[in-house]
């Protein structure tokens, strides 16, 4: 793949893993779970704000409401044990 240009140089200064002979042996795909696509209103001003920090504003508003879960399903197991 080097060879045709597929892989880029590491970047300067990036760390250089020294991997095991049989790490690609073993190694296995890990694919992320598929997401459900959904509509969602929201106020002008929330949209802004998140795409004023730049691309990828969709993703943050996904991170954010992912540790809302994460904050609450933590609260919820205090309360209960």
């Amino acid at each position: 793949m080097k060879e045709r240009g597929e892989i880029s140089p590491p970047a300067p200064g990036a760390p250089d893993y020294a991997l095991p002979d049989t790490f690609w042996e073993r190694a296995e795909a890990v694919y992320p779970e598929r997401k459900t696509p959904v509509s969602l209103r929201v106020d002008p001003d929330v949209l802004e704000w998140f795409k004023a920090q730049g691309p990828g504003h969709l993703t943050r508003m996904q991170a954010v409401l992912r540790a809302y879960v994460e904050a609450k399903r933590k609260q919820d197991g205090a309360k209960q044990g």
